[in-house]
């Protein structure tokens, strides 16, 4: 049996089947592998693509990832932190354009503590009751998750950017864990949230034999999102040389996702649509039904700099979102206005 199939039929495959497979696949096996994904995101989620509205609300970070441009020690870029007013705003706008999912996503910032980020969540709860919270603010304590999950959060991103220690160090400073990193998801999944894991393809030092792993340690963790899109440079970064990760093997492992997770909610995302124009909407066409454009004040996206030349940048919020309609249907799919929660089988 090809591994193609194997995946197919079992969902699954060993460390070793799988290095095979990314590494020695042909074009026709891809295109087998590509119509089955889209087969089952079409299966459970029609044509609808889920759109969240992204509120990048600090730019402080206390970490230093070497791949990260907000990373603590770029001493050149400008910091800002959106108060809870600026934030609330971001929602109200985003609440007219036909989101009903807003994710908060920040650098480990300090000084959005348990109980300003306890405030900011409650307030957007009362404000909008029947939307989703997702929240994107790194590791943190179990007793912290609980009261943000309390307050009324939903759902939790988390990449956990590599399963591989020898790589993980590669990647972050000593004082940074993989280990806490899988405690932070195991614990969110114990507390009942929606939890998001995943990777960057292509990061400096990852092999097949990492990538690997990855799809493995998702396996275990059975998160209800994944996020994975391609490495990119930023130039105020250790890894400011080193090259772009690979746009083909990001849109074949997305496919590979989809199989291994027929309901999952997968993200097209930002980093894949900066690598190539059509990133999202060839994304769409290998399995993925999510997008996450940009609420944030146009005076700060530039800010929010994780990589070189992102896009959407200098967009208002209401042209990300007739853009992004745009582009969906000339593949064949639609925005809706739902939360888009992450359905069972």
């Amino acid at each position: 049996m090809k591994l193609v199939e194997k995946l197919i039929q079992n969902r699954i495959l060993s460390k070793e089947e799988f290095v095979e497979l990314l590494s020695n696949t042909s074009t026709e096996d891809r295109e087998i592998l590509r119509k089955e994904a889209v087969r089952l995101r079409e299966k459970y989620y029609g044509h609808d693509v889920y759109i969240r509205g992204l509120i990048e609300f600090t730019n402080y970070c206390k970490n230093n990832c070497y791949y990260c441009g907000i990373r603590r020690d770029n001493h050149h870029l400008e910091r800002y932190r959106l108060t809870k007013d600026e934030i609330l705003s971001c929602c109200e706008g985003g609440y007219r354009l036909g989101y009903r999912t807003f994710v908060l996503q920040g650098g480990e910032d300090p000084w959005f503590n348990d109980d300003r980020i306890e405030d900011i969540v409650r307030s957007i709860r009362a404000a909008y009751p029947e939307c989703a919270i997702t929240l994107s603010i790194g590791e943190r304590s179990r007793e912290s998750y609980q009261r943000l999950k309390e307050a009324g959060a939903d759902r939790y991103l988390l990449r956990h950017e590599t399963a591989n220690e020898a790589h993980y160090r590669k990647l972050h400073p000593e004082e940074m864990s993989l280990a806490n990193r899988k405690a932070c998801l195991y614990t969110l999944k114990e507390l009942g949230y929606q939890v998001g894991a995943g990777f960057m393809v292509g990061a400096p030092g990852q092999t097949f034999e990492c990538l690997a792993e990855d799809l493995i340690f998702l396996q275990e963790l059975q998160p209800e999102m994944i996020g994975i899109g391609p490495f990119l440079p930023h130039h105020e970064t250790p890894f400011a040389n080193e090259e772009k990760g690979s746009y083909d093997l990001t849109i074949f492992l997305l496919s590979v996702l989809r199989v291994m997770f027929p309901n999952v909610l997968l993200p097209a995302t930002t980093a894949l649509g900066t690598i190539k124009a059509t990133g999202r909407e060839q994304g769409m066409l290998a399995g993925c039904n999510v997008v996450m454009p940009n609420l944030s004040p146009v005076a700060n996206r530039k800010q929010y700099e994780l990589y070189d030349n992102k896009i959407c940048t200098g967009d208002e919020a209401a042209e990300c979102r007739g853009c992004m309609e745009n582009r969906m249907a000339s593949v064949g799919y639609h925005l809706v206005v739902d939360r888009g929660d992450f359905k069972k089988e």
